[in-house]
């Protein structure tokens, strides 16, 4: 841990550093292909749609000896549809069946109960109407689409346009890999769902504000420098924030990896898979965005502006001025006599930091106060 601290002090003085921006081809290349395969799995096989959505009904079973297997074929035969079975801490069964007519709820719960031998009357049926999963779909994308044009406005008065337009790249970005993970894995599409999908939102901002406001403050007068272009700052900016942004990713992926693969892989809990999955896999996909994304997208945008563009031609015109010009003979030792004009011993290159001022005796060989 003391070492990571470190590395992140290093990073954050910029003494160390990883080319980001010089490599953000690669990310964009690589963000493209996640994406087109995500949205390859959900064209392909679609989402898995629970019966908030498409409407169905829930049978709730009592204790029984009959297996989720068993009854998941039995379900089946008498519904006609796909069924899901799911074994609870009472010892009976959950049977969820989407898509059916809610008229036939009782026709398949009195099949139910003649083939697992139980009473109709404590086998619970819950009906859910398709027009309620319509309502749920509307309310979602409506919050969607108010959070999106909030953030834009938000960002765009509290940076610049051109922030504000790299969040909202990256918020689809992570959005677009979250659902298409979904289609791709088959977990079931609920409410808890679209839950974690508006809370990974927040989540996948964090990271991307907290490198703006550093890239924000660093290029404070920029144009009034010839060290550093606009994407050196940017670049900059990500390494002083990138051990901050490892260390809250992963804080907070451990309690979701523990709902995820503790909650939902051995305890079977499905709502804790529905909400669990949408973080773990937004958190990461915002973690990497807003490094790999977000930052290296306003650099682009930034570097076309004709004032950016001249201060890059000036950046690199001064720096192929000093890379031409010879190296200085070190000074060893002690200056030779009559040097008097010479720059002292204890003189540092500009640029090299501050500089240690030699400790002056003026009292050398006299008695401390007294002047002769």
């Amino acid at each position: 841990m003391s070492k990571l601290g470190n590395l992140g002090a290093r990073l954050y003085r910029g003494e160390v550093g990883y080319d980001f921006i010089g490599k953000r081809k690669i990310w964009y290349g690589v963000s493209i292909l996640i994406t087109i395969t995500a949205i390859l799995g959900l064209t392909v096989r679609g989402l898995n749609m629970g019966i908030d959505f498409e409407g169905g009904a829930v049978f709730t079973t009592p204790k029984t000896s009959v297996s989720a297997a068993k009854a998941e074929e039995y379900a089946e035969k008498a519904s006609g549809h796909d069924a899901i079975v799911q074994e609870l801490g009472t010892g009976g069964l959950r049977v969820q069946i989407a898509g059916i007519d809610t008229g036939k709820s009782d026709q398949i719960a009195a099949e139910l109960s003649k083939d697992m031998g139980i009473d109709a009357n404590k086998i619970n049926a819950d009906l859910v109407g398709p027009s309620w999963g319509d309502t749920i779909a509307n309310k979602a994308w409506q919050g969607l689409a108010i959070f999106m044009v909030l953030v834009v406005i938000y960002l765009a008065i509290a940076f610049e346009w051109r922030m504000a337009f790299a969040a909202l790249v990256a918020l689809i970005h992570d959005i677009t890999i979250t659902v298409g993970i979904y289609a791709l894995v088959g977990f079931e599409v609920t409410p808890g769902t679209v839950i974690g999908l508006l809370t990974i939102l927040g989540y996948s901002l964090y990271d991307t504000v907290v490198v703006f406001d550093s890239l924000k403050e660093q290029t404070k007068g920029i144009e009034k420098q010839t060290r550093w272009t606009y994407s050196d700052i940017a670049n900059r900016s990500i390494n002083s924030t990138l051990v901050r942004s490892i260390n809250t990713t992963i804080v907070a992926l451990l309690p979701v990896a523990g709902l995820l693969f503790i909650g939902g892989g051995f305890l079977g809990a499905g709502m804790l898979n529905d909400i669990s999955l949408s973080l773990f896999v937004g958190l990461a996909a915002g973690a990497y965005s807003s490094i790999f994304i977000a930052t290296p997208l306003v650099a682009d945008l930034k570097e076309r502006e004709p004032k950016m563009k001249a201060l890059k031609k000036r950046v690199l015109a001064k720096r192929a001025a000093a890379a031409a010009q010879p190296e200085a003979p070190a000074v060893v030792g002690h200056q030779a006599e009559g040097s008097q004009g010479d720059e002292p011993e204890d003189a540092a290159p500009a640029g090299a930091g501050p500089r240690n001022q030699p400790s002056r005796n003026r009292g050398r060989g006299r008695p401390s106060g007294k002047r002769r």
